[in-house]
């Protein structure tokens, strides 16, 4: 007798030469690239249902999702049958059966996202899709006392994007309950924990801190640019290929 089974993987890539993490109709994604091997080692079409939508060009360390099917799999043969079909620049690091009712989405507790800044005079070329170059001013008083003013429980919808699929709308109250900046060689790493971000959340706020950073904003407007609930009131959004997915957590300790 059949039963429907559920699977959590822990996917690792790097987000360059992609749209994103989301299926795009005439764009190549992640998800769609994962559910085409799926597909052909399974032999039948799967639905992917990822933990965060991350952007074109993000990068990720440890997205989840989840899939199911009608009969049990063997986990490590399906593991090495994947990244075998694979590009290189996608790997599945884990996976696992859980239980039917698990959400890699709706059940995720807590995310952590890390955004690299290069700040020396020539960006590293290995660096180059993996961290933002500053090239302008870079004052690292301000933008650390621009800080504080982003963390706790808040209304972000001054920090998503208009386009953001319903989220910003519906639950845009996100609770950031860190915000750290951490220096790295050649530059610095701003480290995002939270119970979740809405669409380009992230980026908006780097982008927020870095015109604080070269003193095109007071890090003391924040707080009206928070109540305003308008996008067009924040500066505009970091690049993209600074930013990765860390972790994401289902129970918190």
């Amino acid at each position: 007798m059949n039963s429907r089974t559920r699977y959590k993987m822990v996917i690792a890539y790097e987000g360059t030469q992609y749209c994103g993490w989301q299926r795009q109709p005439n764009a190549l994604s992640i998800q769609e690239l994962i559910e085409k091997a799926l597909g052909t080692l399974c032999k039948t079409p799967l639905t992917l249902h990822g933990s965060s939508r991350t952007d074109a060009g993000v990068h990720a360390l440890a997205q989840v999702a989840h899939f199911t099917l009608e009969n049990p799999i063997d986990t490590r043969k399906l593991l090495y049958s994947l990244n075998g079909l694979l590009p290189h620049d996608i790997r599945i690091k884990a996976l696992q059966e859980v239980p039917i009712t698990f959400h890699a989405r709706f059940h995720a507790k807590r995310k952590v996202y890390h955004y690299h800044l290069h700040c020396e005079p020539f960006h590293e070329p290995w660096k180059r899709h993996y961290s933002h170059h500053i090239k302008h001013s870079f004052h690292l008083e301000s933008l650390q006392k621009a800080i504080p003013y982003f963390i706790g429980t808040h209304n972000f919808k001054a920090f998503a994007n208009e386009n953001d699929r319903g989220s910003a709308k519906n639950s845009p109250f996100k609770t950031l309950y860190d915000l750290r900046l951490v220096e790295e060689p050649g530059g610095y790493r701003l480290e995002f924990e939270g119970s979740g971000f809405l669409y380009k959340m992230v980026r908006n706020i780097v982008g927020t801190l870095l015109a604080c950073s070269r003193g095109k904003l007071a890090p003391e407007e924040i707080p009206s640019i928070l109540a305003s609930q308008d996008r067009k009131k924040a500066p505009q959004a970091a690049p993209a290929l600074g930013l990765f997915l860390v972790r994401i957590d289902y129970e918190l300790s």
